[in-house]
């Protein structure tokens, strides 16, 4: 039985995102992808950035499952097993990493789950280390298309705690633990890469 799960917009968002990664990551370390989802992301960037370590990372076993299938089907060197890993908790499986890839978590989890990831990246991450975080965001306090309203609508329905969040906001939280936005790309489909670096302590 093959366990490998498919997103649609992996195929449509990865070339995109692979640029950005190729100007912002370090030429070499371990990058943790937090809620890796089905695992295509990492090996995709895994072979594409042959000489990082790639962790990848996700609270859903499903996912993980999955994460480990599309790591046995690609073979690379460079890919860890995948961990489980709740961001919210206070004690990560990963101590150190040179650079923190997350697409696609924060509108489709509790505001507690950003907050969980800054807080994680400013114990794990090097001064000048990036984050690197790619989804929909309001700007303003106003949505960027009217297909991200609808998203949005479409998100509260599954679950009231979600939101495509402010973007002013998410940059406030970062801020108060040490991570400074770097850089913010517009993306395909309406959403935005954020590029956040570690302050020096």
């Amino acid at each position: 039985m093959d366990d490998r799960q498919y997103s649609p917009a992996v195929a449509r968002n990865r070339e995109p995102i692979a640029k950005v990664l190729d100007a912002v990551l370090p030429p070499s370390g371990l990058v943790l992808e937090v809620a890796a989802g089905t695992g295509e992301h990492g090996v995709f960037f895994a072979e594409r950035f042959p000489q990082l370590t790639w962790q990848s990372s996700d609270v859903d076993l499903a996912a993980l499952q999955s994460i480990r299938a599309w790591q046995a089907k690609a073979g690379l060197d460079n890919l860890r097993p995948p961990v489980h890993l709740d961001v919210t908790e206070a004690t990560w499986p990963v101590e150190r990493a040179v650079a923190i890839f997350n697409a696609n978590m924060i509108h489709i989890s509790p505001w507690e789950t950003t907050l969980g990831l800054f807080d994680g990246a400013a114990r794990l991450l090097p001064a000048g280390a990036p984050v690197v975080m790619y989804g929909p965001y309001r700007i303003g306090g106003a949505h960027t298309a009217a297909s991200n309203a609808r998203f949005e609508q479409w998100l509260k329905q599954r679950d009231p705690r979600n939101a495509v969040r402010n973007l002013e906001t998410v940059v406030a939280e970062a801020e108060k633990r040490g991570l400074e936005l770097d850089h913010r790309i517009e993306m395909p489909a309406n959403n935005q890469t954020l590029v956040f670096r570690r302050r020096p302590d």
